[in-house]
């Protein structure tokens, strides 16, 4: 069947293309996990528990500048004194199919991002539908970004963290394996969809919803909630802090910076 144009498609025909978006999506993401099965050692192994380890590339980062810089040795991490268990009967199997999946979201995104362009296309003028590749190539390298900022950044301090916090000595630290999975998906999901905050506030102003004076307006409120944030992940020192805080400082100031050029933009073709 011919695709319909948006002004002839009705509100179940929106649905209809909704849904076959879900399901190529969805299918993208069963085959990227597939092909991530065949590589489940280094995925495991070497990935997902690479930042239990200590010789993990952003402790050895650290200490490294540590020692050229001639401050404290106590970045420098030797042990991480903790133990990962499972403790369900199935848990390994649900997490490893789980972890496949969160691989395969990952790998796929382009596709999904390509999928969702898609979509919305038809309601976009013809100048603004050349800009697919654009969107989607960008789009794609912030949110790759972002995930290698949560895995390179956020979970090797979050680690650090709480495997060397304790309340007294004679309490072990001994983590389930669905919590320390629990944080790797948080901080890599986390970290790649925040990155693509200047690609939502682009859309945002596009459609009239914000402005780069309300983004100003509120900046210092922003600063708060990312130093929260920053504070909630790292340890509790100013330099881990600032480690997380800045990158995602530059994003927001990077989404005002967008938000300025689009509105100067209308300007112009409206003027």
């Amino acid at each position: 069947m011919a695709k319909k144009n948006l002004n002839e498609m009705s509100f179940l025909d929106h649905l209809e293309e909704l849904r076959w978006l879900l399901v190529r999506s969805t299918v993208a993401i069963l085959i990227m996990a597939c092909i991530v099965f065949f590589v489940s050692d280094f995925l495991f192994d070497t990935l997902l528990f690479g930042p239990t380890k200590p010789s993990f590339f952003t402790y050895r980062f650290f200490c490294d500048v540590s020692h050229y810089l001639g401050i404290a040795e106590t970045i420098c991490i030797e042990e991480l004194p903790f133990i990962i268990q499972n403790t369900q009967m199935e848990g390994q199997v649900n997490m490893f199919v789980w972890v496949c999946l969160l691989a395969g979201f990952i790998l796929s995104f382009p596709y999904i991002l390509f999928e969702v362009w898609k979509f919305i296309s038809p309601a976009l003028y013809d100048n603004e539908k050349k800009g697919a590749r654009f969107f989607i190539f960008v789009s794609s390298v912030l949110f790759f970004l972002g995930v290698l900022f949560g895995y390179f950044v956020i979970i090797p301090m979050s680690i650090n963290f709480v495997a060397t916090f304790t309340v007294s000595s004679i309490v072990k630290n001994q983590f389930t394996l669905e919590s320390y999975i629990g944080l790797v998906r948080t901080s890599v999901l986390a970290g790649g969809l925040f990155f693509e905050l200047p690609i939502v506030v682009y859309f945002l102003t596009k459609l009239g919803l914000v402005t780069p004076e309300f983004l100003r307006k509120y900046w210092k409120y922003a600063v708060i909630i990312i130093l929260i944030v920053a504070a909630i992940v790292t340890p509790p020192d100013v330099v881990s802090q600032t480690i997380v805080a800045i990158p995602m400082l530059l994003i927001y100031e990077v989404s005002i910076l967008i938000s300025k050029l689009v509105v100067r933009k209308q300007k112009k073709e409206n003027g």
